[in-house]
């Protein structure tokens, strides 16, 4: 069901004392130490120019420590009523050489040029994580680096325009690494699209096979759905068993995704193929079983294994309904064991995935998977979707992730996401998201709003506890506005909701967004 969340903007309080926040003092003198002194910035109490153990550099009245932290009292703040660029820094000498990982908790209106925390001069390369817009919540973020010198900095930067301000607290520095394995994107359009006359063009405008176009970019994992037996023809088995070759080609791992329907499978719906229907629950359960092997066992067969599958799409009330309803667990249970069954029995090595459109619903997706183990359900990742204009604040994002990875002891990923870079439609049919009212407060329709909306939700999938945050699949890369590659597979002439949101531009080009594949 399409929602729209109501945020909640509070606005920063100011400086309890606000002669020492916004006057520019002299820059405290840098201290060389192993450990990370004062990251929860409770030493000064408020309204400290330059917090103990810290540095600072720039607009120094920008930077200041004030009431209100995350976990303890205080917290480090930038801020200033008219544009500035300041630097908070720490620098660590006489570190053991390895791996580390620094941790922070943090907030942010948005709106800055740059606010970010790095790791710098550590003997190689910067590393460096964007603060995401949050007003409210604070959100985890982490970073990581390989010390090679014995010393490191830590820096908290802001360039922001007048009024912007973050918040920052309860840095830790600790022994480890981070980073995501899953920079995909779901190309379920692409073999229809090209079909249609599609095409796809580099940023400089040259056209070409758009596959390669998003390797180049660091694309590692490609998601195709299977329908049964569409109205159209595409996105069955055939057409699956023909991109996986493609997708295989260009060195990516595959996602097969499983609707089990001839059309959509969603919250909404998840009706059962034509060809099933009538058949009891115990035929049911066959037809899983037979679908998924049959094509699984083909893709074995042609050397393009599936590397992850999903049984089902969006089964938050579950699936192949009536019978593969939440209102009866039991037989939704038989139903997905049936499908777990069969993919183990192509290839033992394959995750299998279970997928709900529930990324900023920690409750409900607790209820639902809590009665998934109760039953006896397997599975062996956890896919979510996770749309900001419909699923929640990033905040609830970030705790439906850790609250999921750490209950069932599973790895998770989002299974999909996707944000516009314009509001306007390049065909007749009306956009999902087509005003500013819909859009997640922070986070305009422009390419670097898509493109930071990206990197945000990867690096929350990143801070997930213990690794268990595998990464990102960006969904419908490649739909763009074609005659006839519309939404509906029995309606040649149905239009397409979504290019404004697809990875190339109206002009066909790849969009700069296609960076976020970069992540780290």
């Amino acid at each position: 069901m399409k929602f729209h969340p109501r945020r909640t903007i509070t606005a920063l309080l100011p400086p309890l004392a606000a002669g020492l926040a916004l006057t520019a003092l002299p820059a405290q003198t840098a201290q060389a130490a192993s450990t990370l002194t004062n990251g929860g910035f409770e030493s000064d109490g408020t309204g400290a120019a330059v917090p103990a153990g810290w540095s600072e550099y720039g607009d120094t009245g920008a930077s200041y420590t004030e009431a209100g932290g995350h976990a303890g009292s205080h917290r480090l703040s930038h801020y200033s009523a008219s544009a500035y660029k300041v630097e908070t820094y720490q620098y660590l000498s006489g570190l053991a050489n390895g791996n580390y990982k620094l941790t922070a908790w943090v907030r942010s209106s948005g709106g800055q040029k740059a606010a970010y925390i790095a790791l710098k001069n550590c003997g190689g390369s910067e590393q460096r994580t964007d603060l995401p817009v949050s007003s409210s919540g604070w959100i985890r973020i982490v970073t990581p680096v390989n010390v090679t010198n014995n010393q490191c900095t830590i820096s908290i930067n802001s360039d922001a325009n007048a009024g912007n301000w973050i918040n920052v607290d309860d840095l830790t520095l600790a022994a480890g690494t981070t980073g995501t394995s899953i920079h995909g994107a779901d190309i379920s359009s692409l073999a229809k699209s090209e079909a249609k006359g599609g095409v796809y063009r580099t940023s400089s405008g040259t056209a070409g096979d758009a596959l390669p176009l998003l390797r180049s970019y660091g694309m590692n994992y490609a998601r195709l759905k299977v329908w049964v037996n569409p109205a159209d023809g595409f996105n069955d088995k055939a057409h699956v068993l023909a991109m996986a070759k493609r997708v295989k080609a260009q060195g990516m791992k595959l996602l097969v995704d499983f609707h089990y329907s001839d059309t959509w499978a969603d919250p909404g719906a998840q009706k059962k193929p034509a060809a099933w229907s009538g058949h009891t629950y115990s035929q049911l359960k066959t037809d899983v079983y037979n679908h998924t092997y049959d094509v699984l066992n083909a893709l074995k067969a042609q050397g393009t294994t599936a590397d992850m599958v999903q049984v089902g799409n969006e089964i938050n009330g579950g699936m192949l309904w009536t019978e593969g309803s939440t209102d009866n667990w039991a037989q939704l249970a038989g139903l997905i064991n049936s499908g777990y069954s069969a993919v183990k029995a192509v290839n033992p090595s394959t995750s299998v995935a279970l997928h709900l459109a529930k990324g900023g619903d920690k409750a409900g997706t607790k209820w639902w998977f809590d009665n998934a183990v109760a039953n006896g359900v397997k599975f062996d990742v956890i896919g979510l979707s996770y749309y900001g204009y419909w699923h929640g604040a990033l905040s609830d994002f970030q705790t439906t992730l850790d609250d999921a990875a750490a209950r069932y002891g599973r790895p998770v990923f989002v299974a999909e996401t996707a944000y516009p870079f314009r509001l306007d439609s390049d065909d007749a049919l009306t956009n999902q998201i087509d005003t500013t009212g819909e859009l997640v407060t922070g986070y305009p329709a422009t390419v670097a709003g898509q493109t930071k909306w990206l990197n945000d939700v990867a690096s929350i999938v990143e801070a997930v506890p213990d690794g268990r945050g595998l990464g990102v699949f960006y969904w419908e890369a490649t739909w763009t506005a074609v005659p006839g590659n519309g939404w509906d597979p029995a309606d040649a002439g149905s239009g397409n909701g979504w290019e404004n949101q697809a990875l190339f531009g109206y002009d066909d080009k790849a969009l700069s967004s296609m960076t976020w594949f970069g992540h780290r």
